[in-house]
């Protein structure tokens, strides 16, 4: 088989399919990329085993092969060589030619019949969804799965698909996104959890995209196509948990305040918290919110206040400051409501503007005990 390629072209494509690869593999055949070569059609697949990924690529050609080729040996080399046409020669002694401009360099191949298949989806139900609304609901959620392996259904993220809306959720059991689209819609009802690996690899390819994006779902598989991009994946097995139980209904409590001005007073008061606890107290009374912090076994204290618009009680209430900060980060709006109806049970953020019609993001943060 031969063919030809430019140079930066097959370089961007191979670092996306690139990171699907694990750096240590059970089988040495997932260390290479796949190479079938259809015509002047390449499509170039990579699999950890539970994602797999390819991409068709054009090139010219007029022959025909399947191999697996060194990936890490790969990219290296392209990452060297300017924009140029690079041709590829498979030889007979199981070794690739790569003829650039100035030189030759022969990497050593495996036979591609030995590279696992990806999953074909029996019966799947699909959906169709732009790019760019995928790559935010996964971006608006995922910081918010958890790590524990003994609990895999929040490692994920939830994907509940319905004739009215889709919707995305991710939890850790201390705090809690849920983002909606009402303007796109499913034509059946279902759900399944999706695994961290693929969706931060999607988030990161169609981030501004406009393509559309189809997604197919069986209760073992997920199946995302686009442009000339297909990817495929296991879902986590099990039961996501009950969330809507635990969103609070009744919250009287309402806090406004301008995003950047919140987030950037715990940043600085959350410096002088405790070291295991990250604890931050807020104190609500009439139109001032006061933040403040404490490291008792330092003597470090701070506390700043800040003007806000609130209805309610006043209030005392603590929080986890890195799970605050990670959740203001993660919206875009110029102000965010907080709402709260006890302090011990959980808040409410959510973006006041900046939200395109038919998009809701509800944010839940757990509060911690405060000790007086």
């Amino acid at each position: 088989m031969k063919f030809i390629v430019s140079s930066s072209y097959l370089l961007k494509q191979l670092q996306i399919l690139g990171g699907v690869i694990n750096n240590t593999n059970t089988l040495p055949i997932l260390d290479n990329f796949l190479f079938d070569l259809k015509q002047d059609e390449l499509t170039v697949s990579a699999s950890d085993l539970e994602t797999t990924m390819s991409a068709k690529l054009k090139v010219e050609s007029d022959s025909e092969g399947k191999i697996a080729v060194p990936a890490k040996l790969l990219l290296d080399t392209l990452k060297t060589f300017p924009e140029q046409p690079l041709t590829f020669v498979a030889e007979d002694n199981n070794t690739i030619e790569l003829s650039s401009n100035h030189g030759k360099y022969a990497l050593a191949y495996a036979d591609g019949e030995e590279f696992p298949n990806p999953v074909e989806l029996e019966d799947p139900s699909s959906t169709v969804l732009e790019g760019d609304i995928l790559a935010t609901a996964i971006s608006k959620t995922i910081f918010a799965s958890g790590n524990d392996d003994l609990r895999p259904v929040m490692s994920g993220v939830f994907f509940q698909f319905t004739g009215e809306g889709l919707t995305f959720v991710a939890t850790d059991a201390h705090k809690l996104v849920k983002y909606q689209r009402e303007d796109v819609t499913a034509s059946q009802a279902s759900e399944f959890i999706m695994p961290k690996k693929p969706l931060n690899l999607l988030k990161g390819i169609l981030a501004g995209s406009e393509s559309e994006v189809l997604i197919e779902y069986n209760d073992a598989n997920a199946k995302f196509t686009f442009d000339d991009t297909q990817l495929v994946c296991r879902l986590i097995d099990g039961k996501y948990p009950n969330y809507e139980a635990v969103i609070p209904k009744e919250n009287p409590n309402k806090l406004s305040i301008e995003r950047n001005q919140f987030l950037s007073s715990v940043r600085r008061v959350s410096i002088f918290s405790n070291k295991t606890t990250h604890q931050v107290r807020l104190k609500i009374a009439g139109a001032e919110l006061n933040i403040s912090a404490e490291d008792v076994d330092y003597s470090n204290k701070a506390e700043e206040r800040l003007t806000c618009s609130y209805q309610g009680d006043d209030m005392q209430i603590g929080f986890n400051s890195r799970f605050l900060t990670e959740m203001l980060n993660n919206l875009t709006s110029d102000e965010v409501q907080l709402e709260m109806s006890l302090p011990n049970r959980a808040g409410i953020l959510t973006p006041v503007d900046g939200l395109d019609p038919g998009e809701k993001i509800t944010m839940l943060v757990m509060p911690v005990m405060l000790n007086n």
